[in-house]
């Protein structure tokens, strides 16, 4: 699907071609899991550098959710098998983390006395860190052969 080569046999940039897994309304999945990777990585830096022995778990829960969300983002944004891959494996991550973080605050809401981006299921995202995932999923599923067929 990306074979553009200059005539004299070099290797050329590779480009898109349409439907592919980042483009159309793959780039959207892409900008929102970048806005992620960027508020997310905000709120752990500062509630780490100000608070952290307030709430260690949640802040390090937060730390770990933006590195997440930043190799989503990477994966979502390139393309071939390694990164479809790398998508699937990030988003997976995702998904078991809020739906994990999600449950252990109802059971034990005292064991994260703050927010973490994933906490309440992402309720103080609009509930989006959990509809992302889904999202996400269902669309690297569609493009699964994207992947196949590039290195």
């Amino acid at each position: 699907m990306k074979t553009n080569k200059p005539e004299n046999g070099s290797a050329a940039a590779e480009t898109e071609q349409p439907g592919a897994r980042n483009a159309g309304p793959g780039r959207l999945l892409v900008a929102v899991y970048a806005v992620f990777a960027l508020s997310s990585t905000a709120r752990a830096v500062f509630q780490i550098a100000t608070k952290f022995d307030q709430a260690p778990v949640a802040y390090l829960l937060s730390a770990f959710a933006a590195v997440v969300y930043i190799v989503a983002t990477v994966g979502l944004a390139k393309s071939g098998s390694g990164s479809y891959k790398v998508s699937v494996a990030a988003v997976g991550i995702e998904m078991v983390g809020v739906l994990a973080v999600g449950i252990f605050g109802l059971v034990d809401p005292a064991a994260l006395p703050d927010d973490t981006v994933w906490s309440g299921f992402g309720a103080g995202y609009g509930y989006v860190p959990l509809i992302l995932p889904v999202l996400g999923l269902w669309w690297l599923y569609r493009h699964r052969a994207d992947a196949a067929v590039r290195p």
